[in-house]
């Protein structure tokens, strides 16, 4: 939860500037960056953890800088762990928050700027009011997929016992001593929170709709 949460946190930020960005603008070498971001969808977790693995450590330019500023390793750290889960959700957050942009009416956006809104007050004001479909979704979709996630998670953060050792690796750690009454308890909690968040985001979508309309 601890690290879903975070996640979340660092990635709205880069959802509502980096989807606004691919939304509106056009330029070249656009469809390589979208190729980039969705990366992460069609690598096998292993093959993008590894690669992290090897950006994170201790031999790299960023794992040095980090021992150097902070006295520990970036791998099989929670911070560490946290800077993979963001990377690895790029298009889980951007990609959503875009379509959301890209639902904003033009003439809406053209009359923002016609009142004399700058482009952070038109923004704050005027688009994320009717983008906040997509940014919702991508948040949920951030949320529940780091819950979840396997493969990144061990290869980056290990299983560390109150550190980096997620939900997912303690059913699979459950399942490999034949504890199937922990993994199903465990795997039941998993589901139950997904179904929950996702339920919650529907009626709060609902909720607002209703409003708005």
């Amino acid at each position: 939860m601890r690290l879903a949460a975070w996640t979340v946190v660092f990635l709205l930020p880069v959802a509502v500037f980096a989807g606004r960005f691919l939304a509106y603008r056009s330029f070249g070498g656009k469809g390589f960056i979208e190729a980039l971001v969705m990366l992460p969808l069609v690598l096998p977790p292993t093959v993008f953890g590894f690669y992290l693995l090897l950006a994170f450590g201790a031999n790299s330019p960023l794992g040095q800088f980090w021992t150097s500023m902070f006295g520990q390793q970036l791998v099989f750290s929670f911070q560490g762990l946290v800077l993979a889960s963001v990377i690895f959700n790029l298009p889980f957050a951007i990609l959503p928050a875009q379509r959301g942009f890209e639902a904003v009416p033009v003439d809406v956006r053209e009359a923002a700027s016609c009142c004399g809104m700058s482009p952070m007050r038109s923004l704050w004001r005027v688009e994320l009011p009717l983008a906040w479909p997509g940014l919702l979704t991508a948040m949920v979709l951030t949320f529940a997929h780091t819950l979840g996630e396997f493969g990144i998670v061990l290869m980056v953060g290990g299983s560390i016992p109150g550190e980096t050792k997620t939900i997912a690796i303690a059913i699979y750690d459950r399942v490999q001593t034949f504890d199937d009454q922990g993994a199903a308890t465990m795997s039941a909690v998993l589901v139950a929170i997904s179904l929950f968040t996702i339920a919650v985001t529907f009626w709060l979508s609902s909720r607002v709709g209703r409003r708005l309309s």
